[in-house]
């Protein structure tokens, strides 16, 4: 029993892993305008000594950015930032999104979410503690979003990122090379379609129909290979049967799983999380119920992944 039990778990990839921040190819620099404090080996890093609230000249911009790539989110704490500052900050990243489903605050970029026993209020318990990347669903999904913590329970609620480079780097051999030219169906109809009456659903399908993505996506530009299936967007995989598809959907989705290659941040009011959504996932940890939490997320639009 126990020879079996090893077996099992020696297939999912127990013992040493692949801690690969970067390819191989990607030259180190250093940083003249930022200093960073790593979270890890792999994802996250601290950033220090700098204010998001003003002007941010093109030298940090662009810093910031590359520090983005490099570490895949970014901390910022002690941001007391408007919601108008928040906005003013992701604008010098790209062009935002204005998300279809989710309750806005003071603009229609600005997605407010609100969670506690309190607002009595349908959604007021949190319910993203899945590991996902945001808006798949799109044709041309998020580049990166930018949360800010308005209001953080005493205990739980913190946010958790998945390296998904590092969770396809670590896949058996034989599983990368099966997968690496396969597609994938993407809809927002488990997540968002749930309570929406028939006519509303067809409506907003007409609107956003699901959509194929690659199953292995290569970062436009570090160009390393990350993992693209999500376990609130991804319904199949293109060419396989239900059975077989749902099996490899499952086995995918548990590759952000491994906190070898996650980062975990305890919220405080006034931090902002930047992340890439290109080659991440996160989870919120639904454990602060019936406290209160309260968060803004601004969202980047990226390109058709490939």
């Amino acid at each position: 029993m126990r020879g079996t039990g090893l077996t099992r778990a020696m297939s999912w990839g127990v013992g040493p892993r692949v801690m690969r921040r970067m390819p191989p190819e990607w030259g180190e620099r250093p940083f003249t305008q930022l200093k960073l404090e790593p979270c890890t080996e792999v994802i996250g890093a601290e950033v220090l000594g700098i204010d998001l609230s003003g002007p941010l000249d093109d030298t940090t911009r662009d810093e910031i950015r590359r520090a983005l790539l490099e570490w895949k989110v970014l901390f910022f704490r002690d941001q007391h930032l408007t919601s108008a500052q928040q906005v003013a900050f992701a604008r010098r990243f790209g062009d935002l999104e204005h998300h279809p489903f989710l309750r806005t605050g003071d603009s229609a970029e600005v997605v407010r979410f609100e969670k506690g026993e309190d607002l009595d209020k349908p959604g007021s318990v949190g319910t993203e503690n899945g590991w996902h990347s945001d808006v798949t669903w799109r044709t041309e999904p998020a580049m990166g979003s930018i949360l800010r913590a308005v209001e953080v329970p005493e205990r739980g609620g913190d946010t958790l990122w998945a390296d998904m480079g590092c969770a396809y780097d670590n896949l058996p051999e034989d599983l990368r090379a099966r997968i690496d030219d396969m597609r994938a169906v993407h809809s927002f109809v488990h997540v968002f379609g749930y309570a929406m009456s028939p006519e509303r659903k067809a409506e907003m399908l007409r609107q956003y129909p699901p959509v194929e993505h690659p199953v292995v996506r290569t970062h436009p530009e570090t160009g390393r290979k990350t993992l693209f299936v999500n376990a609130f967007f991804t319904e199949r995989i293109v060419g396989l049967d239900d059975d077989e598809s749902e099996v490899l959907v499952d086995r995918l989705c548990q590759q952000a799983m491994h906190p070898e290659w996650q980062v975990r941040l305890r919220w405080e009011p006034g931090t902002v999380a930047f992340w890439d959504n290109r080659s991440t996932q996160h989870y919120a940890s639904s454990d602060y119920y019936p406290r209160r939490r309260v968060m803004e997320r601004v969202a980047i639009k990226g390109d058709r992944p490939f």
